[in-house]
């Protein structure tokens, strides 16, 4: 299509200079030598200077009939719609015509979701084609942006109750498992290149695993574990017919129908009402080299642009700067500003040099700094240069993680995942409802021989994902710890 452009387009968007031995001086730059992947050793996509092909009535990156028609993929014709006389009936995911479908078809194309549908397929604009490159690229399905539609409507800074960031919603625990860095500086599941190639892999594994892409879906939003407790429960490997059983939640049961509605819906959208949709414009952008600890907002100065804008282009970056340790950085910024940072970039410095101070009040360590500051204490410990738990004197200075010509840590730079949130009545109710779903609905261990140890960013979900045990059963049989409150690092829960 025509959302690649031929300057810009996506050139080694893995490719990550290794930094030499000096690096703090922009000069030095050019000596960098060797690469590093940004996702596993065996991953490496390139994406090329040539546009996807069109694909008529549809969102951007949508795979068309005649295009299907012509691939040696395997395709999947919509049986049981022939009556709507709709544009495209192929796909290379399965997808059907059943009520469950008719349902989301009608949701999404009716006045309760219209406006949600259309704002999905005006961020396709941007995205879709780079996703769906990239998917292909990969030798996965096309139509699995439509998987990306429905986990985010295509937004990079997504977030569900239970953690889940970026356009694939990648949990913490995933997304490290696949590739993804997701620390205090940097969390690479809003990076919509890189978090692509991670959710390849995974609905790579889970397709490898079920054999069946309705299954793999429904993996991805459950967990594998849950999918293969539910085919032992019910010896089917089919998904339809879990489905009609009690055992998955109905989020799961929604999920896959879900998908298929938007695949239909996008890649007919004159059918459904959405001829006039005005589409973003496409992800266009050249790459710059900078070094650990590069201050954004100097960045953009060089290259006559604003903070925000840099942050636009490179959303998986969570602080003003760059992460202060390792390699050299690839730094994403609009068209035509490469060659002006390439001009300028020997004149100035560009790294974060000024951090605010706090002059302790009483003695105290770099733990009692982060609880009040909601900072990690190894971040401290490492631009400080500190022991977490050495005692500290009144008076001491320590540096912060904040940029010294910022008046409050209100600015939204520093609202991001990784502050403790406040408590709410809101979670407290969820949680509450969950407990007493998992006394009801949950099975006792009897005499546990194995327990697992809670861990910082833990919920009692993610954990029966990790583990393979049932989250009711996990309440249940640990019913005397989580009714009193939220599960904290360091409590064993029994799980076998």
């Amino acid at each position: 299509m025509q959302t690649f452009k031929t300057a810009s387009k996506l050139i080694a968007i893995l490719i990550f200079i290794s930094s030499c031995a000096q690096t703090q001086k922009n000069q030095n730059l050019e000596n960098s030598n060797g690469e590093k992947l940004a996702i596993q050793q065996r991953v490496q996509t390139h994406i090329v200077d040539e546009s996807l092909p069109l694909c008529r009535d549809c969102i951007k990156g949508s795979i068309g009939d005649e295009e299907l028609k012509k691939s040696d993929k395997k395709v999947y014709f919509l049986y049981g719609a022939e009556h709507l006389n709709l544009t495209n009936y192929y796909f290379d995911i399965p997808v059907v015509y059943n009520d469950a479908v008719k349902g989301w078809i009608k949701y999404f194309s009716g006045p309760r979701g219209k406006g949600h549908f259309r704002r999905y397929a005006e961020r396709a604009g941007k995205y879709g084609p780079v996703l769906s490159k990239i998917l292909n690229d990969q030798g996965m399905p096309r139509d699995l942006i439509y998987l990306s539609m429905a986990e985010s409507g295509f937004q990079n800074r997504a977030r569900s109750w239970a953690k889940a960031v970026g356009p694939w919603q990648f949990m913490p625990y995933t997304g490290k498992k696949f590739g993804l860095e997701v620390g205090f500086y940097l969390d690479e599941r809003r990076d919509p290149l890189k978090a692509t190639i991670a959710a390849s892999e995974y609905l790579r594994m889970l397709h490898d695993m079920f054999d069946s892409w309705e299954l793999a879906a429904a993996g991805y939003n459950a967990g594998e574990g849950k999918i293969k407790r539910a085919i032992r429960r019910y010896r089917s490997d089919d998904f339809w017919k879990i489905r009609k059983g009690r055992y998955l939640r109905r989020e799961t049961k929604n999920y896959v129908p879900k998908i298929m509605a938007l695949a239909i819906i996008g890649k007919n959208l004159s059918k459904f009402g959405f001829e006039d949709i005005e589409f973003q414009k496409p992800h266009d952008f050249e790459e710059i080299i900078v070094p650990p600890n590069t201050d954004l907002y100097k960045v953009a100065d060089v290259i006559d642009e604003d903070f925000e804008t840099i942050k636009k282009y490179n959303p998986e970056l969570l602080r003003w700067q760059t992460p202060p340790k390792g390699e050299n950085y690839v730094l994403r910024v609009p068209v035509g500003r490469k060659d002006i940072f390439e001009s300028k970039k020997n004149e100035v410095n560009i790294l974060a040099t000024t951090y605010k101070e706090y002059s302790l009040r009483g003695r105290a360590t770099l733990r009692d700094v982060g609880k009040k500051f909601k900072v990690p204490s190894s971040i401290l410990a490492d631009l400080n240069g500190l022991s977490e738990n050495k005692r500290l004197l009144p008076k001491t200075s320590v540096l912060l993680p904040f940029r010294a010509e910022h008046q409050a840590r209100e600015l939204a730079m520093y609202k991001d995942l990784y502050e403790k949130p406040r408590k709410s009545i809101v979670r407290k109710r969820t949680y509450n409802r969950w407990i007493k779903r998992g006394v009801r609905n949950g099975k006792i261990i009897d005499n546990p021989s194995q327990f697992y140890t809670v861990k910082k960013g833990d919920t009692l979900w993610t954990i029966a994902r990790k583990t393979g045990v049932n989250i009711n059963t996990i309440i249940r049989s640990n019913y005397k710890l989580v009714k009193r409150r939220m599960i904290l690092p360091g409590d064993k829960l029994a799980i076998r």
